[in-house]
């Protein structure tokens, strides 16, 4: 696979339409050709402390960013035709069926490809885990700021290349 589009989401409470950004790595020909990142304001609107604990947005850091609608109105033509590539990703095509119904718009039934598992496949007892730190350090990658949506976008989209020849 040499055309796709990496993508990572964080939220801000455990409700999996709390989107709180979007990272998108695109792959074209197999070389990284775009990068993506956008803040969202969640819905619903507020923070848990573990989940700030993980990737540090606030409330602050969203309150004035758009709504899901308006972001994904941008980066949808970029990602058009192109399969998608996460890490874990029952987790996020999950926020992006939740969010997609939470305001009520069609979902347009993205492929979804998924590293973890074609990890586990591929690398099996090879890995201590299959976390996406883990493996993008096997595959050679140096992910220096986990849980932050592109760099981890980034990481999957080096993995997939890997994975996916």
């Amino acid at each position: 696979m040499k055309d796709f589009a990496a993508i990572d989401f964080e939220t801000a409470n455990g409700m999996r339409s709390s989107v709180c950004s979007v990272g998108v790595v695109i792959v074209r020909n197999g070389d990284i050709t775009e990068k993506l990142y956008r803040l969202i304001r969640p819905t619903p609107n507020f923070y848990c402390r573990r989940n700030t604990e993980i990737h540090g947005l606030t409330r602050r850091d969203t309150d004035r960013a758009e709504l899901f609608p308006a972001v994904w109105a941008e980066i949808a033509p970029h990602i058009k035709d192109l399969p998608l590539v996460a890490h874990n990703s029952v987790f996020d095509e999950g926020c992006l069926r939740a969010v997609f119904d939470a305001y009520d718009m069609d979902y347009p039934e993205y492929t979804f490809y998924c590293t973890c598992r074609t990890s586990r496949i591929i690398y099996g007892k090879k890995l201590p885990n299959h976390r996406l730190q883990t493996v993008a350090a096997y595959c050679g990658y140096d992910l220096q700021q986990h849980h932050h949506a592109l760099a981890d976008a980034e990481a999957c989209a080096w993995i997939a290349l890997r994975l996916f020849p």
